[in-house]
């Protein structure tokens, strides 16, 4: 039996290039995944059906977004950089009381963790 995978929510600097952003939210899930959390990136599946040019869809990803991450027990910012979006979610993580990191911070965690496996 396994232990279920805590909720671990993902936000980066994204480019505004929605391709290549796809492609690096796909990549950051799959590694936080591989270190044993269920990932969850709104900027993944959210721009998939909603219209950010419409105003009310545009506050509605936001609301969406801001529910993931309560429901979430990890923050974990990707990338090198951090923009307002990251810098307000890593606020709100904090009013919360919901864990933050890096992904390089769980990555290192779980490579410790891995050393010492018998």
């Amino acid at each position: 039996m396994t232990a279920k995978r805590p909720l671990a929510y993902i936000t980066a600097a994204w480019s505004g290039n929605h391709t290549a952003d796809r492609e690096r939210a796909a990549q950051y899930c799959r590694q936080v995944y591989e270190a044993g959390y269920s990932p969850i990136c709104p900027n993944l599946f959210l721009p998939m059906f909603l219209h950010e040019s419409i105003p009310q869809e545009h506050k509605d990803g936001l609301d969406m977004a801001r529910e993931y991450l309560r429901r979430s027990r990890l923050l974990v910012m990707c990338g090198e950089q951090a923009d307002e979006t990251v810098k307000n979610d890593i606020a709100v993580a904090q009013r919360l009381h919901i864990a933050a990191t890096t992904l390089e911070g769980i990555l290192t965690v779980k490579g410790q963790g891995q050393e010492h496996e018998e």
